[in-house]
């Protein structure tokens, strides 16, 4: 009886996830801009809105990547969504937030 051995590396995502598909998860992770990672429930899409009406506030025009492929989620280190990234930082998850407090947010990650 071994008890202390090694682990069995398991397969993310339910063993849909290959080398392939985790490399391109990373990279999307580097790229700028304002992300919403969610399934698209109803909770991820009023995230979304409070995100587009702050951006309204502070005068930005910018566009909301919609992210629901959990393969990328995971590569965030997300596990709870609704979740907001700002250039590449997971800077809110788990919560949906008003457009006061995603506007605060923006703020603090320099997009305002």
């Amino acid at each position: 009886m071994k008890l202390f051995g090694k682990k069995e590396k398991k397969a993310c995502c339910a063993g849909n996830c290959s080398n392939e598909t985790m490399q391109q998860a990373e990279a999307l992770k580097k790229e700028a801009g304002i992300k919403v990672l969610g399934s698209g429930c109803a909770k991820c899409t009023t995230l979304e809105k409070s995100v587009c009406e702050a951006l309204e506030q502070l005068g930005q025009h910018e566009e909301i990547d919609h992210i629901t492929d959990f393969a990328q989620i995971a590569a965030y280190g997300v596990m709870t969504t609704p979740a907001l990234v700002v250039d590449g930082k997971v800077v809110s998850y788990g919560k949906v937030l008003s457009a006061r407090e995603a506007k605060e947010i923006l703020k603090k990650s320099g997009r305002g």
